[in-house]
């Protein structure tokens, strides 16, 4: 199954674009939606989930149009939001249950096995008769899958999945997704540059509402290979080396920061070729449309300007 994302778009009421003319299409298996907080990535998430109308556009799942057969769409859809709400004092076992039944799982037998199977393959088996109150981050997590899974969807959606847990919960939660996407359309929605990297055999990375770039991790990365450079600096000089190149990203080492710029033509002195990564490519694009938002407002603000002028006659020909 494949999902087709055409021409979206969303405003809400108090004027922000969300999302500008996305254009997708998701094949089979894990596909990962890389951008940063405030990105569209959740507001495309909703989309797809049938939770929100866009303004414009189309999404087709199979033969299932999203928009116009919602219901089709949910009997087959999985989705972990970023914030989920539980009934803290109830078991996983119990919840779960109740959660199979509205999912439509109504013979007690089937119901009994799919709880089941499901906090095994979860990992959760041996805390089902705890109350998810008492579950630690990475357990409600794998729980919120649980339900995700319930009735063999075919388009999971995860939002943010990993974030807020530590390294052991991490690497389970991204080991328990990796198996389930083998067969289905998953969906990571995320921030975090690594997840993607290490599960996601197709991409995306959207910005300020817009797709930048997309296609398989080692062909995103392949567009700036041989154009990233790094070197050791001092504080005192950052300012100076982001006036002079087009700066990727800056951090600390050992308390020295080591700052990698992308550059078309080879660059020499105080920098060193560098392998190209991933993170390279999307702090890239992220500052590439920040810049190019920044060049639209600055003529439109100066139309604005112009246009105020000639309204009084004080323009000069």
């Amino acid at each position: 199954m494949e999902l087709r994302i055409q021409h979206l778009s969303k405003t809400y009421p108090n004027g922000v674009q969300a999302l500008r003319d996305v254009t997708l299409t998701i094949p089979n298996g894990m596909f990962g939606l890389l951008g940063p907080n405030g990105a569209g990535k959740s507001s495309l998430m909703r989309t797809i989930a049938t939770l929100q109308e866009p303004d414009t556009g189309s999404i087709q799942l199979g033969d299932i149009d999203v928009l116009r057969e919602k219901e089709k769409v949910r009997r087959v859809l999985g989705y972990l939001p970023q914030e989920f709400g539980l009934y803290p004092s109830v078991s996983a076992e119990v919840l779960l249950d109740y959660f199979a039944g509205l999912k439509g799982i109504r013979a007690g037998a089937e119901r009994k096995a799919a709880v089941e199977n499901l906090l095994q393959q979860t990992n959760l088996w041996d805390a089902r008769k705890k109350a998810v109150g008492g579950y630690s981050g990475g357990m409600r997590q794998r729980f919120g899958i649980a339900v995700a899974l319930l009735g063999s969807p075919q388009l999971i959606i995860v939002d943010e999945p990993t974030a807020g847990l530590d390294p052991t919960e991490r690497n389970r939660f991204l080991d328990l997704l990796s198996e389930i996407g083998e067969n289905v359309v998953v969906i990571l929605s995320t921030h975090i540059v690594e997840d993607v990297t290490e599960l996601c055999p197709n991409m995306a990375i959207i910005a300020q509402g817009e797709v930048v770039a997309t296609g398989r991790p080692n062909d995103v990365i392949g567009e700036i290979r041989g154009k990233v450079y790094r070197t050791k600096t001092e504080k005192a000089a950052l300012a100076q080396l982001r006036e002079q190149h087009e700066v990727i990203s800056s951090k600390l080492v050992a308390g020295q920061p080591v700052v990698r710029v992308f550059s078309e033509t080879p660059i020499n002195g105080i920098f060193q070729p560098a392998e190209a990564t991933l993170e390279d490519v999307y702090f890239h694009r992220l500052a590439r449309r920040a810049r190019i938002n920044n060049e639209e407002l600055k003529i439109n603000n100066d139309a604005g300007a112009k246009a105020g002028r000639a309204s009084t006659g004080t323009v000069n020909s």
